[in-house]
């Protein structure tokens, strides 16, 4: 009735009362049999039990007397350990209920783990409700557990396991293996989890227990197979009920027989006049006979192999699992040997393959797709025949004026940056998939070079033309200046030196270095047991940031710049020498290209594929635009009408103008051009001048045919018509203030002559009345009216004859009011 003082009792009045026992055989309580045990080493008895699994009874230095032919609860670890690494389980969690019995079993099980390369990742234990402990199991992702807890806690248990989905492919349990059979049925009731959801989550949990009988179809000591054994026990046992100690107490009989006959062989051959029935309490040399005759024990039984360690029943061990209801028998482990044997194709997973012992976490390199590579290499490829057909184009027709005045070397620059860009896009496509961590390394410094080279080669160029026209537009003071190619190769040259010494401090100060980042776990796409965490290469280093803020700078002023000066230079109507509008329309493009590149590439660093094409497709994009905005107007422009770019709006190159125009730079047009548009202001100017003079001529005219019939007219004619001379000399007045322009027009009046009056220009074939009064006959006829009228009335006006001069025939020097008339009135006469 496992009541100690009962049990304790027993023994004394047996020791007393009873004849000599030789051994105790019994104990089945853990308790009353553990204090006779501890008092056996003061009697000289040996105790064997058949029932006694309790781990506390394997301490030899405390209970030296004692055997059992039931293994002990810790004869389940080293089976535990033999199944573990035979799925290769090298990490579990433990779950143990706050009850001394499964708390040692527990302790052993961790000493027999260590030192076995098996993690035992998280220690729970709970007292009435495991929810919070399978909670943290699952919080550490423990995917075998074991676990020490009664029928009435594994319902508790499992509800929680249904509850944390801690069941099913992933999870595996293992539990005692000694409940009673339907034992779930008993506690239900008392439970929160309805009974599907309770087997659901019991589902395939493996029971470890000893073997009540053995398996093998063997005789054993007693002549009869463990098969027979049973079936005989069975018979004679009748609607008993059947206990599984049965068979250890059988085999617990022969051991104690082979025992008594190993001493007494002993007895015969050492001391012939000593027997067993000599031996009493006091005895120490027979107990420590019977003691060592005991610890010989090695037999085969019905329990199996009969062998004691330290004590301890080296017996077999059996694996059940729990399939549809039931518990089916999977493998043995035979402690003897130190073997476990797997029953073919018993053991069920919930999965296609045993759960693992963790989430297997396989890290994958998220690389970019190499159809989508070749794609986008291929359009790179194209643009790229692009940039070298408009190179071929503009070497072939650099001696073309249309090209020479867009200055083909800076157009070469622009071409081999946009080639450069091209360029950085093979490299931004190659990853660890293609490379090695080393060869990325390197990738990272050079495709960044390239880049920021080909982006500065080809707007600087483009921005250095653009301020030459805006030097040679916006300054009207200066009269003649050359700015040459060299001098703009030697700004872009600038340009890019800026960006050697960014990117060689870049460099040596925080170099690029090949980093990994990992991101969160994902479930395998195959379905199969393991997560993917996906990793990304990144090219960074220490101060990322601040190193791209500066090229960001850098870059930002550029195009600023050059938005600057292609506004300035936007009413510069020489198609050949300003690209301005073309430069506008692509730093437009480029700019919210990378604006939106840049934001939507920072959004998508994790998806390298959507990366890769959007960085590809901006610089593929600003590239193509780039040049085709450079280059295609040109080309258009060349084959419809190559003279179209340097003709003048009013004026025609004569032969000679065009030998000289050949032999001078694209510098020295650039001026001449300017002094033409000078020109045209002043040509407008003095179109208004001329209709006034016409409007003079008619009045003269009449005041002409006046005078010739009334020649007392003359007073009055010098009177009324003073004003009109004056107006006649502000012309003059307004040529002469004209001196200063005349220094800018005179480059291109050089090379320009006027049309003589007897050309053929198709733009004066017109009845034009502005373009006839300076015809010959019209001049002819003005002076042979006007000069008598300015001898009698103008010439006194401005330092001529006197007005009283009864003759124009006279004489001037006649007079004695007569000087000489300076050279420049003269030529204003001849002139008018």
């Amino acid at each position: 009735q496992c009541d100690n003082a009962k049990g304790l009792k027993a023994f004394y009045d047996a020791i007393k009362y009873g004849p000599n026992h030789l051994m105790v055989f019994g104990g089945v309580c853990a308790t009353v049999t553990s204090i006779i045990a501890e008092s056996l080493k003061g009697w000289n008895l040996v105790q064997l039990s058949f029932a006694a699994t309790t781990p506390e009874l394997a301490d030899k230095k405390k209970y030296p007397y004692f055997f059992r032919t039931v293994p002990s609860d810790n004869a389940v670890n080293p089976a535990i350990l033999k199944l573990l690494k035979h799925y290769q389980w090298k990490r579990v969690g433990t779950l143990t209920q706050d009850v001394q019995r499964f708390s040692e079993v527990r302790n052993d099980l961790t000493g027999v783990l260590y030192g076995e390369d098996i993690e035992i990742s998280d220690t729970e234990s709970f007292s009435n409700d495991p929810c919070t402990s399978v909670k943290k199991l699952k919080g550490n992702d423990v995917r075998i557990i074991l676990g020490q807890f009664d029928e009435e806690m594994a319902v508790k248990v499992f509800c929680c396991a249904y509850d944390e989905e801690m069941y099913g492919s992933k999870y595996q349990w293992i539990i005692p293996g000694w409940y009673e059979n339907l034992w779930w049925e008993s506690w239900i009731n008392s439970s929160q989890c309805l009974s599907k959801n309770l087997l659901a989550a019991m589902e395939g949990y493996i029971g470890v227990d000893f073997e009540p009988l053995s398996s093998k179809i063997k005789k054993t000591i007693s002549g009869r197979t463990p098969q027979q054994y049973e079936k005989e026990y069975n018979a004679k046992r009748g609607d008993g009920q059947s206990s599984k100690f049965h068979g250890y107490a059988y085999d617990g009989i022969w051991v104690i027989a082979k025992t008594l006959q190993r001493a007494m062989k002993h007895l015969n051959a050492t001391n012939k006049h000593q027997k067993i029935e000599d031996f009493n309490y006091t005895n120490h040399k027979l107990g420590k006979i019977f003691l060592d005759a005991m610890n010989e024990t090695n037999f085969f039984g019905v329990t199996g192999e009969v062998v004691f360690r330290n004590g301890e029943r080296m017996g077999t061990i059996k694996f059940t699992q729990f399939q549809e209801r039931e518990e089916v028998k999977v493998g043995e482990y035979n402690a003897v040997a130190d073997e476990l044997e797997i029953i073919n194709n018993s053991i069920r997973f919930q999965g296609l393959e045993p759960p693992k012992d963790k989430t297997i976490i396989q890290e994958e390199l998220r690389k970019i797709s190499l159809p989508l590579y070749s794609i986008l290499s291929a359009l790179t490829i194209l643009g790229m025949i692009m940039a070298s057909a408009f190179l071929f184009f503009n070497i072939k027709n650099r001696n073309q004026k249309l090209i020479k005045m867009s200055s083909p070397y800076m157009n070469n620059l622009i071409i081999l940056g946009g080639m450069l860009s091209y360029a950085s896009i093979f490299l931004f496509g190659l990853d660890g998939s293609f490379v090695s961590e080393k060869t990325f390394e390197t990738l990272c410094t050079v495709r960044t070079w390239i880049l920021t080279v080909g982006y500065t080669t080809a707007f600087g160029a483009m921005f250095a033309k653009t301020w030459r026209v805006h030097a040679i537009f916006k300054n009207v003071k200066m009269k003649k200046k050359i700015i040459k190619d060299q001098k703009l190769l030697v700004i872009v040259g600038g340009m890019l030196l800026i960006d050697l010494c960014i990117l060689i401090c870049w460099q040596v100060v925080d170099p690029l270095r090949r980093t990994v980042e990992k991101y969160n776990m994902e479930p395998d796409p195959a379905g199969r047991d393991i997560s993917i965490r996906p990793i990304l290469e990144h090219c960074e280093n220490t101060h990322m940031t601040i190193w791209l803020g500066i090229v960001y700078a850098y870059k930002g002023l550029l195009m600023l710049f050059g938005c600057f000066l292609a506004w300035e230079t936007r009413n510069v109507s020489i198609p050949a020498l300003n690209d301005s509008k073309y430069i506008g329309m692509s730093v437009y493009n480029v700019g919210i290209m990378c604006i939106i590149g840049a934001a939507v590439s920072f959004l998508t660093r994790d998806q390298p594929n959507v990366q890769f094409c959007i960085v590809a497709l901006v610089i593929i994009f600003c590239s193509t635009i780039t040049l085709c905005l450079v280059f295609v107007p040109k080309l258009i422009t060349l084959r419809t009408n190559p003279d179209a770019a340097t003709q003048n709006r009013r004026f025609q190159f004569t032969q000679n103008q065009k030998k000289e125009d050949s032999k001078t730079s694209t510098s020295v047009t650039s001026v001449n051009q300017a002094s033409t548009s000078r020109l045209e202001g002043l040509q407008s100017e003095n179109h208004r001048l001329r209709m006034k003079i016409t409007e003079l001529d008619k009045d003269l005219e009449e005041v002409t045919m006046q005078l010739q019939d009334t020649p007392e007219k003359t007073t009055y004619i010098k009177q009324n018509h003073y004003q009109d001379l004056n107006d006649i000399l502000s012309i003059r007045n307004f040529t002469d203030s004209k001196d200063g322009e005349k220094a800018i027009l005179k480059n291109h009046l050089d090379q320009n002559p006027p049309a003589q009056w007897g050309s053929s220009d198709p733009s004066r074939t017109s009845k034009d009345p502005i373009e006839d009064i300076n015809s010959p006959e019209h001049i002819q006829r003005r002076l042979s009216l006007q000069l008598p009228i300015l001898h009698h009335a103008y010439l006194p006006s401005i330092g001529g004859v006197d007005a009283s001069c009864a003759s124009p025939c006279v004489s001037p020097s006649a007079s004695p009011r007569h000087r000489h008339v300076p050279p420049s009135f003269r030529v204003m006469v001849s002139g008018l």
